[in-house]
């Protein structure tokens, strides 16, 4: 049965991304450490056409994030630059370049209406304006019995864990304290978790639960 699976790394106070995002700085002030223990990994590294890499107990990690993934789903912010409103550039086709990481479609939830963006690779972007709901019926079903997973940002995954409709969270626990930006847990009560798993990895714990619904 396919299961919808966020990976997303988190400061010690809780941000997933630090303050004062923008287009120069998507990640906020300090919030490029968040992904300091993944970018040398092998796996990282091969996801993204480069060679070479380490490999210890968070390259494992990443390789079970890819697996068995046929779909994904993503907030504006993730996809694309900071703000709302209607689309101003089109030519924008996210954070990524020609050829994203993902190799599968992608599902970004907007208010607004945009046509699909076909990439190399096999990524193409569809942009969902109905719902949280309606983004994930339609990655379930892109995703032909495979995973879906959620890349983020922090206030859809708040929004569909929230909702009842994750099944699995990974954190990438980073011990830095980021004092604010974009958080997963603002407006989540009642959320019951059981973990599943404790890794130790350099600079990171990952901690693995299931969402208990």
């Amino acid at each position: 049965m396919s299961k919808l699976r966020c990976h997303i790394s988190i400061s010690l106070d809780g941000y997933v991304a630090g303050p004062n995002q923008s287009v120069e700085n998507p990640l906020g002030e300090g919030g490029e450490q968040l992904h300091d223990w993944v970018v040398p990994l092998a796996s990282w590294r091969e996801g993204h056409d480069k060679e070479g890499g380490e490999v210890n107990a968070s390259d494992r990690v990443v390789e079970e994030a890819r697996e068995n993934s046929g779909a994904a789903v993503m907030g504006r912010n993730m996809f694309g630059p900071i703000g709302g409103g209607p689309w101003v550039d089109e030519d924008w086709k996210g954070w990524w370049g020609d050829n994203p990481p993902y190799h599968y479609p992608v599902f970004v939830v907007t208010h607004h209406r945009r046509d699909p963006v076909e990439m190399a690779g096999g990524t193409t972007y569809r942009f969902v304006t109905d719902g949280i709901e309606s983004a994930l019926a339609q990655a379930k079903e892109a995703a032909g019995g495979k995973d879906v997973m959620l890349w983020g940002g922090g206030d859809v995954v708040g929004q569909y864990l929230a909702a009842g409709l994750l099944d699995e969270l990974e954190l990438h626990v980073v011990a830095i304290l980021l004092g604010g930006g974009s958080r997963i847990f603002g407006d989540v009560g009642g959320v019951r978790l059981e973990q599943l798993r404790s890794v130790e990895g350099p600079g990171v714990t990952h901690l693995k639960y299931r969402v208990l619904k």
